[in-house]
């Protein structure tokens, strides 16, 4: 246990940029979202916040994924820091647990749709991956942008038509069409929010700019061999190593109606307290999921947050101004991700511009 690392748990803790290697293109507003010039679109459409897993991928870089915090002292990846003094860092429940964050943020922006996809539920995790982990994820929509004169959209859920032997047949032919028929197709806007639990098939499409809160692991089944703009697939990459009919079983095969999908899936945010100075809005919590929560403060002066015994990220999606934390005062701005440790019992946000924060919660 080191104590020189531990003093770091009682400030608020920036991640430098965290920019992370997929198979589909994107990335131009999380560049603009970062002030960053110029906006590009390319292999690394991902910013992961506050990660403590790798990314996974063959002949990537060993450590990619995780993320760094630069201190007086050197940089330290966020997993020093927490292995310094876990249950200051995560709070004595969630390092007894896990001994880790239990979730992973990211910032994901797409130029192209991304393949269709299914991500393993904690059963599936736990037999086939031994992970304590699946992959329940959420989606909050922060902006889109067409593409190619076409509206932003997510594919998410079966229809009414569909059976194990057709998705399988459309597999094994790769047609890229009949998966997609067998999907419904939503439009979305911001501040669109959507629940993904494992197990349910889907793709977001192109244009879409959003924060996806997850469980903190990389497993993704894909069953399209190539990406739309033509990137082929490699086998560890379609199914984790586990094989073809191993991967196909990681899917649910419940069938929906449009109606139904949207009930099932499509979140309302709902308002927990409004004043003149600001608006705290929840959007994922425990009506839904115990894998993580997300709200959203909408600050025009200052408010504060007292701790609940778990650390928990602060995003600033748009705005400046101070956080004052143990008497002492840091800045905050657009495109800051910040880290907030059990150890800090209250933090005040104060706005210098009008803000909209986004705070992320581990596990329930």
């Amino acid at each position: 246990m080191s104590k020189d690392l531990q003093k770091y748990a009682h400030i608020p803790l920036k991640q430098k940029s965290n920019r992370v290697w997929r198979t589909y293109e994107g990335g131009a507003l999380i560049d603009r979202w970062k002030n960053h010039s110029p906006e590009t679109d390319g292999q690394m459409p991902e910013q992961w916040i506050m990660s403590t897993v790798t990314a996974r991928g063959n002949g990537r870089p060993e450590n990619e994924g995780l993320s760094l915090i630069e201190t007086p002292e050197g940089t330290f990846s966020l997993k020093e820091l927490i292995n310094a003094n876990k249950e200051l860092y995560l709070g004595e429940a969630l390092a007894k647990k896990y001994g880790t964050t239990g979730v992973l943020i990211k910032m994901l922006d797409s130029m192209e749709r991304l393949t269709v996809q299914v991500h393993p539920d904690k059963a599936y995790a736990k037999t086939v991956f031994n992970s304590e982990f699946g992959k329940t994820e959420s989606w909050y929509v922060l902006n889109t942008r067409e593409i190619n004169g076409e509206k932003s959209v997510v594919y998410m859920g079966f229809k009414k038509h569909v059976t194990k032997a057709l998705w399988q047949t459309h597999f094994e032919n790769q047609d890229i069409e009949g998966m997609l028929d067998c999907l419904h197709k939503i439009e979305v806007q911001p501040g669109d929010a959507f629940m993904i639990y494992g197990g349910v098939p889907h793709a977001i499409g192109a244009g879409c700019f959003l924060m996806e809160v997850q469980e903190p692991t990389d497993y993704t089944m894909r069953v399209e061999k190539t990406t739309p703009a033509g990137l082929k697939i490699g086998p560890e990459l379609i199914h984790q190593g586990v094989g073809e009919a191993k991967m196909l079983e990681c899917f649910h095969y419940d069938t929906f109606t449009m109606e139904e999908a949207l009930n099932e899936w499509k979140i309302e945010p709902e308002v927990l307290e409004q004043t003149e100075a600001y608006t705290l809005k929840t959007l994922f919590n425990t009506k839904h999921t115990n894998c993580f929560g997300l709200s959203e403060l909408l600050l025009d002066g200052e408010h504060t947050i007292k701790g609940n015994a778990c650390f928990y990220v602060a995003v600033i999606y748009s705005g400046a101004g101070q956080m004052i934390c143990n008497g002492e005062t840091y800045s905050y701005a657009q495109g800051d991700e910040i880290f907030i440790s059990a150890a800090i019992s209250e933090l005040t946000f104060k706005s210098d511009t009008a803000s909209k924060i986004l705070l992320c919660y581990p596990p329930n």
